[in-house]
């Protein structure tokens, strides 16, 4: 996003206004005292003087009065014409600032793999955001309204103001060299769209789409979305587990809220992994790092759940663990 700087801008208007206001309140109290005018009069002088528009019904009689004037028409003029400077200059160094940090953004953003693309920053995008900013993980965020990213704009985060269906948009954000795209759009014909458009940009792209109504889900996975969530479902399952289940419910929200310090995660395991080909058991997940292993993706996409001992891991298989976070940070480094 092009970074914005209104202080600077700011801090110089407020101080040629003040100034300017100064040297006013200096005219109006010299011609008060000097020439006996009411002050109405007196700041109508003293404002004419500084404008350099002239006299042409009230003038200065004495002698004191005149001098005073003159002193004023320097004094006023310089300080129109340094407040005027300060305000060209604020303004061009505004642009040259902006200028070049949209160009920084463009670079940092062309130089980004494996990123993260979140299409939208309304309720549900700026949740995500949160979420990957917890995470240390590298994202850019895409909005047409600039004023849903205004809490985001001093973090120094990859921010595109535009609309994130259009196929430009998304090259910029390096949809092409991406780890996956989240579209939570508030209107369904939009994230069709963006995940029509982000699919036929990157084929191998994991996008996750929003469906705001139920019926949307099967079109948006047609358009090629790998998962649809509908926060509509999602959180009427969550009030039924909360009122049939509260135990479980609450389990479930400790989880999610990090409060019990235990995570969720999937490793992936590779050629390279120590685990591949060995039995359960025979690996320190259970006996040293003390996780469960919740279920195992098997490279054909089958879902395993409740592994025993015995399971064998081979390699391009998914688990999916759970325990504690600092565990599960070994666990991931091990077979990175």
């Amino acid at each position: 996003m092009i970074p914005r700087v209104p202080n600077i801008v700011g801090r110089r208007l407020l101080l040629a206004g003040l100034l300017v206001l100064a040297v006013l309140a200096i005219g109006t109290i010299g011609f008060y005292f000097l020439e006996g005018w009411p002050l109405l009069e007196s700041a109508y002088v003293a404002t004419q003087t500084v404008t350099t528009v002239g006299y042409g019904d009230i003038t200065p009689k004495s002698h004191s009065g005149r001098m005073f004037t003159v002193v004023l028409m320097l004094l006023g003029v310089g300080t129109v014409l340094y407040g005027l400077t300060n305000i060209v200059q604020a303004v061009v160094q505004s642009g040259v600032i902006d200028a070049l940090g949209s160009r920084r953004k463009i670079r940092e953003m062309d130089k980004l793999e494996n990123h993260y693309i979140v299409c939208g920053a309304g309720r549900v995008g700026r949740r995500i955001i949160r979420s990957l900013r917890r995470q240390s993980l590298p994202f850019v965020i895409i909005e047409r309204n600039e004023e849903r990213v205004v809490e985001f704009q001093g973090d120094n985060l990859h921010i595109l103001i535009g609309d994130s269906t259009l196929e430009a948009n998304l090259l910029q954000a390096g949809v092409t060299r991406a780890r996956g795209l989240a579209t939570c759009l508030p209107d369904d014909a939009d994230n069709v769209y963006v995940v029509l458009t982000a699919r036929g940009l990157s084929p191998d792209l994991h996008i996750v789409a929003r469906a705001v109504e139920e019926q949307a889900e099967p079109k948006l996975i047609r358009a090629g979305a790998s998962r649809v969530v509908a926060p509509i479902i999602i959180g009427s399952q969550s009030m039924a587990r909360a009122l049939l289940k509260p135990a479980i419910a609450d389990f479930m929200e400790s989880i999610v809220a990090e409060s019990l310090d235990l995570v969720f995660e999937e490793v992936a395991i590779d050629s390279r992994s120590g685990l591949a080909g060995k039995a359960l058991r025979e690996t320190n997940i259970m006996s040293e790092l003390n996780l469960i292993v919740v279920a195992v993706r098997r490279r054909t996409g089958e879902l395993e759940f409740h592994p025993n001992g015995d399971t064998l891991i081979n390699k391009g298989d998914l688990l999916i663990v759970i325990g504690n976070a600092d565990s599960v940070k070994q666990l991931v480094e091990a077979n990175a």
